[in-house]
């Protein structure tokens, strides 16, 4: 029977040009470039400069995919932008962007699932492709993470860096099989009884601030290796697919101990996770189109391989997307 699928047709990213390796913050917390390394994988991170917000970081990400898609804004009618550092309260950083690519038609709007957004926008916008409510979607994952941080906090500071990615689908038909081109399945989770494990401390409805990061490292490690196999699994029960089927596991880059552990775990060769936390450090919501536009980019990913995203995120939020690329 056929079905519609969501095909990427083109990825792009944008990195702010300011790098900040580890040994830059041995002057501004107590800490090391063998203290982080160890601990998370992080070496380096790309810092959002003054002028630069997160709409401005989405829109070059969004530019950057058209571009590979060799499309335009006149070709998209629908943008999912997922963050949790929009530039303001309101508008959404979709419309902004929107805005920005001189687009005047079609829906934009922010997804917020904080590091698990981007999974959770390429779910909406693929129930908006398969339902017939849009032909083409620009999903993007776009964040300033340095402005939540609380720089006198060596436990969170060093973990986060600014940046942003964006895939292009469009609606396709497929033949309703595994071997289909475009998003498979997604699988999408949440609980919030963790919100204190990890959040924000402020926010318009409560402190009428804009707050600090703050994070229980241990549980959301202990967390993250114990629910990644849910989602996952999930997705190769509904696809009829397998781990060793898998061309490439791209999971969120929050920590390489915890993506080491994860693909032990789901019994994924190491050689298939693509890793890029060394070079950009815990970009939230813009850590795994950044990841693709990477591997893509280098000729890892390639036409008709089988990835597979999965992401960890405050709320706890999780989710998995199978892709057929």
């Amino acid at each position: 029977m056929m079905k519609v699928r969501s095909v990427v047709r083109g990825c792009g990213s944008y990195l702010p040009p300011k790098v900040v390796p580890n040994a830059d913050l041995e002057g501004i917390v107590a800490t090391s470039d063998e203290w982080i390394v160890q601990r998370t994988g992080i070496r380096n991170r790309h810092i959002a400069a003054e002028g630069e917000t997160t709409s401005t970081l989405g829109l070059a990400a969004a530019k950057a995919a058209l571009s590979d898609a060799g499309m335009t804004a006149d070709d998209i009618d629908l943008i999912v932008c997922a963050t949790s550092t929009p530039d303001h309260t309101f508008p959404s950083t979709a419309t902004m962007i929107q805005a920005g690519l001189g687009m005047h038609h079609g829906a934009a709007f922010d997804v917020q699932a904080v590091c698990t957004g981007f999974v959770y926008a390429v779910a909406v916008a693929d129930k908006f492709l398969a339902s017939g409510s849009a032909r083409r979607a620009l999903v993007i994952g776009a964040e300033t993470f340095s402005r939540l941080l609380d720089w006198t906090d060596r436990t969170t500071c060093v973990l986060f860096g600014d940046g942003a990615g964006a895939i292009v689908l469009e609606a396709q038909e497929g033949t309703g099989t595994s071997a289909d081109r475009g998003v498979l399945t997604t699988q999408l989770r949440s609980d919030g009884r963790y919100r204190d494990k990890l959040y924000v401390d402020g926010g318009p409805g409560s402190t009428g601030t804009t707050g600090h990061l703050r994070m229980e490292g241990r549980e959301v490690f202990r967390f993250a290796v114990g629910m990644v196999t849910d989602v996952v699994e999930a997705a190769f029960e509904a696809t009829g697919t397998s781990a060793e089927e898998l061309d490439w596991f791209v999971p969120h880059q929050a920590n390489k101990r915890i993506i080491d552990a994860s693909a032990d775990k789901l019994g994924i060769a190491r050689e298939k996770v693509v890793i890029t936390v060394d070079r950009h450090g815990n970009t939230s919501a813009a850590s795994i189109p950044l990841a693709l536009d990477v591997a893509s980019r280098d000729g890892r990913l390639k036409r008709g391989d089988l990835v597979m995203l999965e992401a960890i995120g405050g709320g706890f939020t999780w989710g998995s997307a199978l892709i057929r690329w």
